[in-house]
């Protein structure tokens, strides 16, 4: 394939100190003559494989995932394109580097592994001026921006600017798992504060010292944020991630009818999970609305995901009280159900007529559900009792152990086919190995929103769509399900493999634009072939020529 070109006035070491126009030892002697490079790059022309073979032998000196993450920044902070290269050759091996499980930990001493800033840092403290503090960022066609407030970081907590970390790992799957282009990409912490005693008294925290402010003084300055980037990025995308769970939904109801806007934690989630059950329902011979689900935890990702799951209920024929009445909840304060007083506007279509409880277990015995689904955080909280008891009402249980990090999931694979008989459908937020039982191989899926997200971004990208809709994310979990092969399903495997990642993606983002065009939310002139439209947006790896 034939490199493309781009133009540059930068020269000499100002190339070198542009990760996005840096090749390191990759560039050509015409290039070196023309842009003023010779002497400040070795006296030798080599391949991007070369390249790769180097920083790979680098990598497998380092002795920890987290050494590995921050070995990749620095690559991502010097040469754009090797880090995608690098990223892209292997994704089963180096998105959980990047990204999840690693990206906790990178987030939990991000004050103390910093190396050099990398998005924005929009402070409360500059309101009254965000429009004049977005200009400062040098690319002016901005289609994402990634943004968190650390609110509520995986299932961490408050981690105030350490948070950072999310969106700066979210929008690198962008690129990774679905080709977008990373120069439309921004990453975004709005530092209100936090209430993290631990960093405010860490001399490293990066953040503002102050407690987190109101919900009414917080929301106005989102306000601002939100207005000012219709003004000064007006093709730009809106994620919204990790804020705590109240914020995500409220923030998410504000803004989805004016903005294009859209919040992983509750339709991301939703969607790999929704594609997860689908699978679920392919293995046992049966429908969505053939099931009864039971949530652990009641917040953003369980209520985003019970939305989104009632909404595909009533594409079955459903009415949608129907739907809700298939779904239970339960929260640190025992089961949802209509004597509580203790409810947030958006938990109580889920809380029915029950006998009040706090024993999860006797909560599976009464309402006997199908699939339990963890997103509580709690680390074993399915316990041996809980999965036994799933496996005696049930032939073939589904058990989505979804929390994050590793040490916060439910329960383990192992666990959850060892103390089913190997009887559980299984998948978690986190990868585990395959597990061997009485002769048996089962392959447990990750339900990582990265088969989700980056797919629906290319689409909105490709489509420049005007809103993202609920109706998005269902049909991208639809076609994420349609992509495990039959034999790795048998096996229990619920999602696609992650080494062919970006086949799956684009797939599934060109089901996504077809929707999108469908529903009159695109702003460009439909195609003829809409795989062929997606593919020609997708970002490649290479060098491009400089002269």
């Amino acid at each position: 394939m034939t490199s493309p070109n781009t133009s540059t006035d930068k020269r000499g070491i100002e190339i070198l100190h542009d990760p996005s126009l840096n090749k390191s030892t990759a560039f050509s002697e015409a290039e070196r003559q023309s842009l003023g490079l010779v002497g400040l790059v070795p006296d030798t022309t080599e391949s991007e494989d070369i390249q790769l073979r180097r920083v790979l032998q680098q990598l497998g000196h380092k002795n920890t995932d987290l050494d590995r993450y921050i070995y990749l920044v620095n690559l991502l902070d010097h040469n754009e394109t090797l880090f995608y290269r690098t990223i892209m050759s292997d994704p089963a091996r180096f998105l959980p580097i990047v990204y999840d499980p690693t990206i906790g930990e990178a987030c939990l001493k991000f004050g103390h592994i910093f190396r050099g800033p990398r998005g924005m840092y929009l402070s409360i403290t500059r309101r009254g001026k965000v429009k004049e503090v977005l200009r400062n960022w040098p690319v002016k066609d901005v289609r994402f921006i990634c943004v968190t407030d650390g609110g509520r970081i995986l299932g961490l907590g408050d981690l105030g600017a350490n948070g950072m970390g999310i969106p700066i790992g979210k929008l690198q799957l962008y690129t990774a798992a679905a080709g977008v282009p990373p120069q439309g990409l921004l990453p975004m912490y709005l530092d209100a504060g936090t209430n993290n005693e631990q960093y405010l008294n860490d001399p490293l925290y990066l953040g503002l010292r102050q407690p987190r402010p109101s919900t009414d003084d917080l929301y106005s300055f989102v306000d601002e944020f939100m207005e000012a980037v219709q003004e000064v990025f007006p093709h730009c995308c809106v994620h919204f991630e990790d804020w705590t769970g109240v914020d995500a939904v409220h923030l998410l109801e504000r803004y989805r009818d004016q903005y294009c806007v859209y919040n992983d934690d509750v339709q991301g989630t939703a969607g790999i999970t929704l594609a997860g059950m689908i699978n679920a329902t392919k293995l046992k011979g049966s429908q969505l609305n053939d099931e009864k689900y039971l949530f652990l935890g009641a917040g953003s990702a369980g209520i985003g995901l019970a939305n989104l799951l009632c909404s595909a209920l009533v594409d079955q024929g459903l009415t949608l009280e129907e739907a809700q009445s298939r779904v239970h909840m339960f929260d640190v304060n025992g089961l949802l159900e209509s004597t509580r007083t203790d409810l947030v506007d958006f938990q109580k279509p889920y809380a029915h007529p029950h006998a009040p409880t706090k024993d999860f277990v006797a909560a599976i015995e009464s309402i006997k559900p199908t699939t339990i689904i963890g997103v509580s955080t709690i680390g074993g909280a399915f316990t041996q009792q809980v999965v036994e008891a799933m496996a005696r009402i049930n032939d073939r249980p589904v058990i989505l152990a979804l929390s994050n990090p590793t040490e916060h999931a439910e329960c383990t694979a192992e666990q959850a086919y060892r103390w089913s008989k190997g009887k559980a459908i299984y998948a978690a937020g986190v990868p585990f190995p395959p597990v061997s039982l009485n002769g048996e191989t089962f392959l447990p899926g990750q339900a990582n929103n990265f088969y989700i997200f980056p797919a629906v971004g290319m689409a909105i990208y490709a489509t420049k769509a005007k809103r993202v809709s609920d109706e998005m994310f269902i049909e991208a979990a639809k076609a994420v399900a349609d992509q495990v092969p039959e034999d790795l399903l048998k096996q229990g495997l619920l999602y696609p493999p992650q080494s062919n990642i970006l086949e799956t993606e684009i797939v599934t983002a060109a089901r996504v634009a077809k929707l999108v065009f469908d529903t009159g939310l695109a702003r460009v002139e439909c195609p003829d072939d809409m795989d062929a439209f997606i593919r020609s947006h997708v970002y490649q790896p290479e060098y491009k020529r400089l002269i």
